[in-house]
């Protein structure tokens, strides 16, 4: 017999809440307060059904839209319509019989569970499931019919990869769970789910590989969840921001994203994932501060080409992160460190310029940021074109009209370009806001106050946890044997072993679950 998962206690319910009231005996009494509770919406669907002597014995209710009708129709309509009731309604015996008569078809149908309060009733509603209701007796059956309209899989949108699968996330929880069992097909990948929000009742899965997964990193995560205690969930950024360590912090300690086989790349090196109903992006713990910038098409080519695109990637880091500051640092206070010819071209471009290196810098990034998020906000098509010719009108019309520099023009279109290549959006949005804050420092101190805020974020990264693993791991604490798979990406067959720090049960590549528990017990 299968061993099923303990399901964990419910977060978001508020401590010393009433306690539900049961249901009635009278069909027609639990019907009208169904319909009092729900404010007689008109999409609250009740049909009763009748046996030969006219007498209501049983109703089906469900609400329109978020079930999956043709499952309502075939299983429950349908069966009831056609003589399933028994002829004698007086009886008690007979109700039994009818009620456990429905409970043996409902397998067919799927996932059902017994309802005997009134507060259970109207979640189960609320989940897309159809109650089944019985006059005379105080329980319901609860059957699991959700469904309605939903998006189809379409390809990624925020990270496109150009050799890979093009499979994306959806809105539909079962859906997302289900795209990554395709991947990975083991009995070891277990799910843990719970209800979040005392309003939305949304319904959040923990997935991980047992065994892989370090216990105590569980533990943290489950205990995090448990703490959460807020109306409303809706979408993963909830989550994101009420588990994360240090909320001041402007370095995200969750990785986010839309793509399966990043998600099931993840769980295999010993991470959780965390999927919430209503959202394509799935919530990744624990991290470090390089994972942001993998990607899974890493894996899918040459380890000589990965590792010189990385290399690419952590480039454009620098630029998008010291760019402005280094030039303007440069010209207000270490101008020796500039070539002869070229700082007397830089001073022959700022003649005309009425504003100081910094204010000009300012400018040009705050404009850049509005083009950018103007682009974002506008529909595909327009926002694009709004992107490439706000950009080139409003840079030359700037340089022409003596507002700005050539050279600024430059620094800042490198700049902002650079920060593209950031493969995490919430990684590039924490660089953008960086990039200010080190520009400002480098207008008063220069280069010395650069050095000073770039000690600053690396000791703060180096304090950093995610769920107890080091954000700078395995860079700070060094561990030499996880260094294949960091900012160099050997060949495949060199990587046999797990990161220490992420899974600290086995480093073993190839053993999960069954087989290590086998071997540690043969130990």
């Amino acid at each position: 017999m299968a061993k099923r998962n303990p399901e964990p206690k419910p977060a978001g319910a508020h401590e010393g809440s009433t306690s539900s009231p049961p249901l009635s005996l009278s069909l027609e009494d639990n019907v009208k307060v169904i319909r009092s509770r729900l404010g007689n919406s008109p999409d609250l669907i009740i049909r009763e059904y009748e046996t030969t002597d006219n007498a209501n014995q049983m109703a089906a209710v469900y609400i329109s839209g978020i079930i999956d009708k043709e499952r309502v129709e075939e299983f429950i309509t349908h069966a009831f319509s056609f003589g399933i009731l028994s002829e004698k309604t007086s009886d008690e015996q007979t109700i039994l019989d009818l009620f456990a008569y429905v409970q043996e078809k409902a397998l067919t149908i799927g996932k059902e569970k017994l309802i005997k309060d009134l507060n259970s009733l109207l979640e189960a509603l609320m989940s897309g499931d159809t109650v089944l209701l019985f006059h005379g007796l105080k329980d319901a059956i609860s059957l699991s019919t959700s469904g309605g309209e939903s998006r189809a899989v379409t390809e990624a949108a925020t990270q496109v990869a150009i050799r890979g699968s093009k499979e994306s996330f959806t809105e539909s929880l079962g859906t997302n769970i289900a795209l990554v069992r395709r991947r990975i097909k083991s009995p070891d990948l277990w799910i843990e789910t719970m209800t979040l929000g005392a309003v939305t009742k949304t319904d959040v899965t923990m997935m991980y590989i047992h065994g892989l997964a370090p216990e105590e990193t569980l533990q943290e995560f489950r205990k995090k969840l448990q703490a959460i205690h807020v109306d409303s969930i809706l979408e993963s950024g909830y989550i994101e921001q009420m588990i994360e360590e240090n909320r001041f912090s402007p370095f995200p300690t969750m990785y986010n994203t839309e793509r399966p086989d990043s998600v099931a790349g993840n769980l295999l090196e010993g991470r959780i994932a965390l999927f919430v109903d209503g959202t394509p992006f799935v919530l990744i713990a624990p991290t470090t501060f390089l994972m942001f910038f993998h990607t899974v098409e890493d894996y899918y080519q040459r380890y000589d080409i990965s590792t010189l695109i990385r290399l690419l990637r952590l480039l454009c880091l620098v630029i998008s992160l010291f760019g402005p500051a280094v030039f303007v640092a440069a010209l207000n206070f270490h101008q020796e460190m500039i070539p002869t010819p070229l700082l007397i071209n830089l001073a022959s471009q700022r003649e005309g310029v009425p504003f100081p290196t910094f204010v000009e810098a300012l400018m040009m990034e705050v404009t850049f940021e509005i083009i950018r998020e103007a682009g974002i906000r506008m529909p595909s098509p327009i926002g694009q074109t709004v992107s490439i010719i706000g950009g080139l009108v409003l840079g030359q019309a700037a340089v022409q009209a003596g507002i700005v520099s050539p050279a600024m023009v430059i620094v800042v279109s490198l700049t902002g370009i650079s920060s593209f290549a950031t493969p995490s959006f919430n990684m590039a949005l924490s660089i953008r806001v960086l990039r200010f804050v080190i520009m400002f420092i480098a207008a008063f101190i220069g280069l010395y106050g650069i050095a000073i805020i770039s000690l600053m974020l690396v000791a703060h990264m180096c304090s950093l946890r995610s769920l107890g693993v080091p954000y700078l791991s395995p860079i700070a604490p060094f561990a030499p044997g996880d260094q294949k798979d960091v900012i160099l990406r050997t060949p495949l067959h060199f990587m046999k072993t797990r990161k220490r720090l992420i899974n600290r049960s086995s480093t073993e590549s190839g053993q999960t679950g069954q087989n290590r528990q086998g071997n540690n017990n043969e130990n």
